[in-house]
């Protein structure tokens, strides 16, 4: 049994589809535990919380993550608290994860159907829990014969209903908290990846004194049977720039997902166009948590980077040179001719004086 290292608990969000809202609490790095709570129009406050948990209560994990054979099955719990005033009775659900565009880990909203490892999830359909109480909740996770080896992901989740009134129509919301559940098929583990669909634009700065930046984008694909933790560095125009940024976490990608990045590069100078390079570099979580790095995955890029600013500079200077020696050519053929004009005058003037002798 493995536990995961983080714990991030995400705001609260909601969805209306037709009369039903879902309400799921997502977490980050692929934790779905945290706290909610939900309230009809006349009804009191709820307010709950979800977490993996031993037979004797909450554990201290904050997802569940089992490596289990084909054909195998494992036992393991989740904690229901009841935070609210009064007892309460939540449903209980499983279904497929994945992660999101935001690259947080979400599962299947109850509308749609799972078809992986949500399906694999046995447990009660629902759980009352007294006021201020905890209970603790078995539930197993039965791997059939034909799974495919790798990661599978899924989520828990309890639930309550409530309705919201408003314009004379009535909305029943269904708020859900959960946490993820990460199912590893023992076999042979086979991660690849692809990177495509890159893109690179050049953004111009119209002052000539300033330099432009390039935004590339990029698609990888997790085309492996294991989670892989993406990250790298985008080489172009003499810089190197790693994502994701050191102040965001570490993106995973389940096998069959993908991931848009997009990396800025500030303070560039235009110098007609810019070759480059984008690189992956995944790691793999294994069976005992270590991380192990996969060969790296890269792909070519090229971008043009027109110095328009400094061209109009470049060709209004040139104007201006060139007005300046036409001027000065002029200036200079004006006074030639002046002094041409001055000197006929001046012969004409000493030939009118001359007598010719009797």
């Amino acid at each position: 049994m493995k536990t995961h290292p983080e714990h991030v608990v995400a705001p609260l969000c909601s969805r209306v589809i037709a009369a039903i809202a879902v309400l799921l609490s997502v977490g980050a790095g692929g934790v779905l535990a945290g706290t909610s709570s939900a309230a009809a129009a006349d009804e009191p406050p709820v307010s709950w919380s979800v977490a993996p948990a031993g037979a004797d209560g909450p554990d201290g994990r904050f997802s569940v993550e089992h490596e289990i054979e084909a054909g195998r099955s494992i036992d393991d719990f989740f904690a229901v608290r009841n935070l609210g005033g009064e007892a309460a009775t939540f449903a209980l659900s499983a279904a497929d994860g994945f992660y999101n565009d935001n690259g947080r880990f979400d599962m299947l909203s109850s509308d749609r159907e799972s078809v992986d490892s949500g399906t694999w999830i046995a447990l009660p359909d629902s759980v009352t829990v007294a006021a201020g109480d905890t209970v603790v909740v078995p539930f197993t996770i039965s791997v059939p014969g034909n799974a495919e080896p790798g990661d599978h992901a899924a989520g828990i989740a309890a639930s309550v209903m409530s309705t919201s009134s408003g314009d004379g129509a009535s909305v029943g919301i269904e708020s859900r908290v959960g946490f993820r559940v990460m199912t590893r098929v023992a076999g042979e583990l086979a991660p690849a990846l692809s990177v495509g669909h890159v893109i690179a634009d050049y953004r111009t700065s119209w002052n000539p004194l300033r330099p432009g930046d390039i935004t590339v984008s990029f698609e990888v694909v997790n085309e492996g049977n294991t989670r892989l933790s993406l990250g790298g560095m985008v080489a172009i125009a003499g810089h190197e720039t790693a994502f994701p940024a050191s102040t965001d976490r570490a993106q995973d990608v389940l096998p069959g997902e993908g991931h848009v990045f997009t990396v800025e590069i500030d303070r560039v100078w235009p110098l007609f166009m810019f070759p480059g390079e984008v690189t992956v570099s995944p790691t793999v979580t294994t069976a005992d948590g270590a991380m192990t790095t996969v060969a790296p995955s890269s792909a070519s890029l090229f971008v043009w980077a027109m110095p328009w600013p400094q061209l109009l500079v470049l060709a209004g200077l040139a104007l201006l040179v060139l007005a300046l020696v036409w001027r000065r050519g002029r200036s200079k053929r004006r006074v030639d001719a002046m002094v041409s004009a001055a000197r006929e005058e001046g012969r004409r003037e000493r030939g009118s004086l001359i007598t010719p002798n009797p």
